[in-house]
């Protein structure tokens, strides 16, 4: 099937072209006719599946084809993210897509100033992509009108319920018209997930691209089981050894990040750090490096795991395993997108025997490990899964802040040949 078939005008097909686009994704193909014919739809997609296409596509013609009836133009399509990142792609591909059409859209979200927002606003715009705590701003401070809203798109709206946005989503939903259109995008169904569907959908033709709790066959997945303290000396070895040029390393805190950021660069290895806080300026500075080159490692907390739209993305490292067991899959579809393969590495110590379990019971697979890692081997058996919320100290864990890499004299900065004493 080619785009000229799901019944899209000439102005949209010749924005799809324009980017290289000749075959829609199967999300595409099942979505895009069903929300051109009004219909409101659940859709469960995993991320790097096209899904944002798959929306915006179809609304940019609903709403060019009605055309703007007053002026300023009211907003007419709402599209709520959970991240400023994602906010920003969404918005870019309103633009990109909607570039041959005579529509205005606004992004909101936190971070920038919000004068430049409220000038956006009062010039009229038919779309708005915007996420849900700084559109509650606008809202009180009554910089924007959602009384004329037609469509409503919930994207990530899993992510949205673990970020606790849904207080802020259910207000906005009470501003909206009760009758329109409204597009749930989800990885992930939750019970919390279903009831929120149950109340904000109507009659919605329900699409899965990916059985739920899934991840894409074009990732290869390895799991190496290594001891906390040789983490970083081993991921530097991987990234050095393996020439790698691109490669998101995933932390759990953001001092984590800070603390790995500084060591991979005392390796020599080009490193930037993106985690909630650092400033939308410096977030912005750290992807444009990364999706450039002129950094080869991008070391994240979560923040990142939704959203980031880096093309060709060849390596996901999960430095830290996360704590719940679904952003594993939000993470690793950050490479192997469209089609493309991708290799996603978990570095797994004893302590995070448990969370590895928990993933796995989740893919309903285990994930393959790496026999020889190099260092002696360690148990992932899983004990008995420590407190949430508890110290490090009662989960066994040290810190190893003050540790200095060790790097083997005469190796090469970014090389990766970290000393091997300690290897087997």
């Amino acid at each position: 099937m080619s785009f000229d078939q799901l019944g899209l005008t000439d102005e949209l097909l010749k924005a799809v072209a324009e980017q290289g686009y000749v075959t829609p994704t199967p999300i595409q193909q099942q979505a895009i006719p069903v929300v051109l014919a009004g219909r409101d739809v659940q859709a469960g997609a995993q991320t790097g599946t096209g899904k944002t296409a798959g929306f915006t596509l179809p609304l940019l013609q609903l709403l060019s084809e009605q055309g703007a009836q007053q002026k300023p133009r009211p907003v007419r399509a709402l599209i709520l993210t959970p991240t400023r990142e994602l906010a920003a792609q969404v918005y870019e591909s309103v633009l990109t897509y909607g570039k041959h059409l005579p529509l205005f859209s606004a992004a909101i979200y936190g971070g920038v100033s919000i004068n430049a927002q409220i000038r956006n606003l009062r010039k009229g715009c038919d779309i708005v992509v915007a996420t849900p705590g700084r559109l509650i701003d606008h809202v009180h401070q009554k910089n924007i009108d959602l009384s004329s809203v037609e469509i409503l798109v919930l994207d990530e709206a899993d992510r949205m319920l673990d970020m606790g946005f849904m207080p802020d989503i259910r207000k906005i939903i009470a501003r909206i018209p009760k009758q329109r259109q409204t597009l749930l995008f989800s990885a992930t169904f939750s019970d919390e997930i279903k009831a929120l569907a149950a109340t904000v959908l109507h009659n919605p033709v329900e699409i899965e691209v990916a059985r739920t709790g899934t991840t894409a066959e074009t990732i290869s997945e390895r799991v190496y089981g290594i001891a906390r303290e040789h983490k970083r000396e081993l991921l530097s070895y991987l990234i050095g050894s393996g020439n790698w040029r691109q490669v998101l390393v995933f932390v759990r805190t953001k001092h984590g990040a800070d603390r790995l950021g500084k060591q991979l660069m005392t390796d020599g290895i080009r490193t930037a750090v993106l985690h909630g806080d650092k400033t939308q300026g410096a977030r912005n500075k750290a992807l444009d490096h990364f999706k450039s080159g002129q950094v080869a490692v991008l070391v994240a907390t979560d923040i990142a795991a939704r959203g980031l739209d880096i093309d060709q993305l060849p390596h996901v490292v999960n430095f830290d395993l996360p704590q719940v067991a679904e952003d594993y899959i939000h993470r690793i579809g950050r490479t192997g997108r469209a089609g493309l393969s991708g290799e996603a590495l978990s570095l797994v110590c004893p302590e995070e025997a448990y969370l590895l379990a928990e993933i796995e019971k989740l893919l309903k697979r285990q994930i393959p490990r790496v026999a020889d890692t190099g260092y002696e081997p360690v148990s992932l058996k899983v004990t008995d899964a420590p407190k949430k919320n508890a110290p490090d100290k009662k989960n066994g864990r040290k810190d190893y802040r003050h540790k200095k890499p060790a790097t083997r004299a005469g190796a090469k900065p970014g090389s990766g040949k970290q000393d091997r004493s300690r290897r087997k």
